[in-house]
């Protein structure tokens, strides 16, 4: 008995010393929604801009991420966390203030999952390098974004201004991070995009 027990004692404390604290800035969206599910040995905070609406039990608008109430109570290890998604003049959620004090100092990986391909991307980008070099600037960094040859599929029209935004912001994370991967993914394969963020986050372990 007390050798099982100290079997026991001793697998739960290797779980917890590989348990991670992940941030998915942007993640309420499908991707980041399949991502945060299959993390469920880590602690994982979905950055959102209006956290109400992603938690809401059905999709009120298509404007914002939805994870669901559903799959909040499904997937314990996952938080929601209103933040100003870089735009300070176009806030959204109720309860933005603070976010980065309460995600980013026991944060091992910040994931940039953020949609479009506006200005909006590039500031959000700026936003999370900047606080997160001013809190935490050890955090591994990871930005996803389309290959370049398939972002007309994902997202067609002002191609060349979207690859530079694209260029920029990964530019910006290995220029100014210690530890940054940006991966770049095939256009409409939901799974294997989510294998390669999940193996860049456990290259930590």
């Amino acid at each position: 008995f007390p050798t099982m027990l100290y079997l026991f004692v001793l697998s739960t404390f290797l779980a917890t010393s590989n348990a991670l604290n992940v941030v998915l800035a942007g993640g309420s969206g499908p991707l980041g929604k399949l991502v945060a599910s299959r993390l469920s040995s880590h602690e994982v905070t979905i950055l959102c801009r209006n956290g109400f609406l992603a938690a809401a039990p059905n999709r009120v608008t298509g404007d914002f991420g939805w994870v669901g109430k559903t799959f909040l109570e499904e997937n314990p290890h996952v938080n929601l966390r209103d933040w100003d998604g870089g735009d300070l003049l176009d806030i959204v959620g109720r309860d933005w203030m603070g976010w980065q004090d309460d995600v980013l100092p026991n944060a091992d990986v910040v994931v940039n999952l953020v949609g479009g391909y506006t200005k909006q991307r590039l500031m959000a980008a700026e936003r999370i390098v900047r606080e997160s070099n001013d809190i935490n600037p050890g955090v591994l960094q990871i930005t996803v974004s389309p290959r370049n040859d398939e972002l007309r599929i994902v997202s067609p029209g002002a191609v060349t201004m979207k690859t530079q935004r694209i260029q920029d912001c990964e530019a910006l994370v290995e220029k100014n991070c210690k530890n940054s991967i940006c991966l770049r993914l095939e256009a409409n394969r939901l799974e294997e995009s989510c294998q390669a963020i999940i193996d860049a986050i456990n290259s930590l372990n």
